[in-house]
């Protein structure tokens, strides 16, 4: 799958180790760049709800149609999906949203 983000700042924390790991730890850094390369391994977002690729989950109410994967507790990479024929993950933000 292709990725786009938000905003810049949010595309240097996912692509960039150092940005990530001084503004989140090293623990959550590591996690980040983990779930980023699995989304864009991925062919699909619903392969990846259906192998459970990051406890991949659908979100509901004021999230719906955005899908939310684990990082380190309670944080979650938040994102959706655009294209219907090529699939590109638009990532939106890393939020505990509890």
């Amino acid at each position: 799958m292709d990725i786009t983000y938000k905003s810049k700042k949010l595309e240097k924390i996912c692509t960039n180790a150092k940005i990530a790991e001084r503004t989140y730890g090293q623990e959550m850094a590591v996690k980040i760049h983990q779930r980023i390369d699995e989304i864009s391994a991925a062919d699909t977002v619903e392969m990846m709800v259906q192998f459970h690729i990051g406890r991949c989950h659908p979100l509901a109410q004021n999230r719906k149609g955005q899908y939310a994967v684990d990082l380190v507790h309670p944080y979650r990479l938040i994102f959706e999906k655009t294209e219907k024929t090529i699939q590109i993950a638009h990532i939106l933000e890393i939020v505990d949203y509890h």
